[in-house]
């Protein structure tokens, strides 16, 4: 059986959800709904009471504004988890790398990111994403999105509850797996429709610090063979992104900080003083 995990920002489901997982999901299945809707508890909190209350071996956590493309997509994971005996987290988006600077999972080459999904952005524009080596149906990655995750339970596996909010839960649990010496894919066996587009605010610039200070003796992960050389540049670029994404967004303070621990990367850079003149002149 599989556990499926929703955190519910409005306490039910809306029925056609229900129904298009009953009719594509292929398998037993038992639905768990966190009851957010007065915004109790974070989502790191709400995912470990869905794994407490679970009953399947493969646990997975959904956003409730998607729908499945994909039929019998739950036959798919449990053939998945049954093939690779190593394999800990199974996404649809992921990344190949992931930088001990502060980022997105997404900040990386287009050629090291790993994605299969329909998503409508914000201005209502609707994307069909598909990033994939021709031969291959399921990829190797070092980070995975959070729009749908699935995770072989373990006893063991917990959401870090030190954290607050709703922002960066699927890299606690990505990096989490490969700490313990675990596998995370991407397949692109499995197609969802997803109708909202994550946002990039305050609250996510300070989740994202928090989070990469609490995993920086176990970043950088680097599943593209990329070398020290562009590991360093790709730290470097991102590094600087992010100061200037702070600054824009009034957090100065945050991006002068960061701005130190970019300097001991590559002290002699020629750019650090443009980062300065903007976060000190304008």
């Amino acid at each position: 059986m599989i556990s499926l995990v929703i955190c519910s920002r409005t306490g039910d489901l809306d029925s056609n959800f229900k129904r298009n997982i009953d009719k594509s999901i292929g398998c037993q299945y038992e639905l768990i709904v966190i009851d957010n809707s007065e915004n109790f508890h974070s989502i790191f909190e709400a995912y470990n009471i869905g794994i407490e209350r679970s009953k399947g071996w493969i646990i997975s956590f959904l956003h409730d504004d998607i729908i499945f493309h994909t039929s019998e997509w739950g036959l798919y994971l449990e053939n998945c988890f049954s093939r690779y005996a190593d394999l800990g987290l199974l996404g649809i988006a992921g990344a190949k790398i992931k930088t001990k600077m502060p980022s997105a999972w997404w900040d990386c080459p287009e050629e090291f990111k790993t994605i299969h999904i329909i998503q409508h952005k914000n201005d209502k524009k609707r994307l069909r994403f598909t990033g994939f080596h021709e031969h291959t149906t399921e990829e190797e990655v070092a980070v995975i999105d959070g729009v749908f995750m699935a995770m072989r339970k373990n006893s063991t596996f917990r959401f870090n509850e030190k954290m607050n909010g709703f922002h960066n839960y699927d890299l606690n649990i990505s990096l989490e797996q490969i700490i313990n010496g675990n596998k995370i894919m991407v397949t692109k066996n499995i197609l969802i429709e997803h109708f909202s587009s994550g946002s990039i605010n305050e609250n996510w610039f300070l989740s994202t610090d928090e989070i990469h200070k609490l995993y920086s003796n176990n970043l950088p992960v680097n599943k593209a063979n990329l070398s020290s050389k562009e590991i360093s540049e790709l730290e470097f670029k991102n590094g600087e992104k992010f100061i200037l994404d702070l600054y824009r967004s009034g957090l100065k303070k945050l991006a002068v900080r960061t701005w130190k621990e970019l300097f001991k990367l590559q002290p002699f850079s020629s750019i650090h003083l443009r980062i300065l003149k903007t976060l000190f002149t304008n």
